[in-house]
């Protein structure tokens, strides 16, 4: 078979030559998640906390027929300018790359591409999950698939506020997915520290988290965990300050017929709209917060691997 089309950076690859500590980024948020230029600003801020907190990032998209693994900052800049990207998921990576388009990649197809490349660790923003309303139409995130399928540690800040968050937990213990907060009993929930729901589970140190992620590759279990890293405290809004802002949100979509893929760039901009921009800052300082925590669980975990291949005989 084929070997993927993936096409490093060089300072991704120097990275993983060199056995250094790699960290996957997803690019919906820069072309999706984020006006310009706060979008390119952010991207580059994110890529410099993942090195100053001791990785290399990989920030991943597809581009010109390949899995872009890290972007030269000419390549960043311009999908922060591009127009008319498309918003990748598992559905349509493989037709992208086909057809030569340009699209930046969700969590989910982030996962596929950070996997092929050998990256076990990933920073985003939030999670897509069960949408409200999913009962009726069945609007349900690929990326908690992916979660169930695809062996990557994945740092978020919780499943985004807009989504039915308890049906979100529901489909995660379903499918096997450890959910672990981070530093805190309560569940995360993007913009505001505390969901109101308690976390599956708990863990206080990068080190512990990676060592959980090990020992599931040990066992032969499928698929990968959630970290769900609470925003910085002074960066939150809280959930009830959010929610009548998200309940007009979606009754606006509703109204609009705006569905699918569509719905959470709409419901994160109105969003922004409706707070008078502090859920862009917040977004921002999660992001930042996430790429730090997923800098140490890599570094943890290539200093445990480097711990057992020095131990075997």
């Amino acid at each position: 078979m084929p070997a993927a089309p993936l096409l490093w950076s060089e300072k991704a690859a120097t990275a993983r030559d060199a056995g250094r500590p790699l960290v996957a980024l997803e690019s919906t948020i820069i072309t999706h998640g984020m006006p310009w230029p706060r979008n390119l600003e952010t991207a580059r801020a994110v890529e410099q906390a993942v090195r100053e907190a001791g990785a290399e990032p990989a920030t991943i998209a597809v581009m010109g027929g390949h899995i872009r693994v890290g972007l030269d900052d000419g390549a960043l800049e311009d999908l922060a300018q591009a127009r008319d990207v498309a918003k990748l998921s598992r559905a349509d990576i493989a037709a992208a790359l086909a057809a030569g388009r340009t699209g930046a990649t969700t969590v989910a197809a982030t996962m596929i591409a950070a996997h092929l490349a050998g990256i076990e660790v990933f920073a985003t923003g939030g999670i897509g999950g069960v949408h409200r309303g999913a009962e009726s139409s069945f609007d349900i995130s690929a990326d908690l698939t992916e979660l169930a399928e695809t062996p990557v540690c994945v740092v978020a800040a919780g499943p985004k506020a807009i989504l039915d968050i308890p049906k979100t937990l529901e489909v995660l213990e379903t499918r096997g997915v450890p959910v672990i907060a981070y530093g805190q009993d309560a569940m995360p929930a993007f913009w505001s520290r505390d969901s109101g729901l308690p976390a599956p589970l708990r863990m206080d140190s990068a080190e512990a988290i990676a060592a959980a992620f090990a020992m599931r590759r040990r066992l032969g279990l499928p698929g990968g965990q959630l970290v769900a890293n609470p925003i910085p405290a002074e960066a939150e809004i809280p959930a009830a300050t959010l929610a009548p802002h998200i309940e007009a949100a979606l009754a606006e979509a509703a109204a609009r017929g705006i569905a699918a893929k569509d719905v959470t760039p709409f419901l994160l901009g109105r969003v922004l709209e409706l707070t008078g921009g502090r859920s862009l800052e917040a977004n921002i300082a999660l992001v930042l917060n996430n790429a730090r925590l997923a800098a140490g669980i890599a570094t943890a975990l290539r200093k445990g691997n480097v711990a057992l291949q020095g131990g075997r005989s």
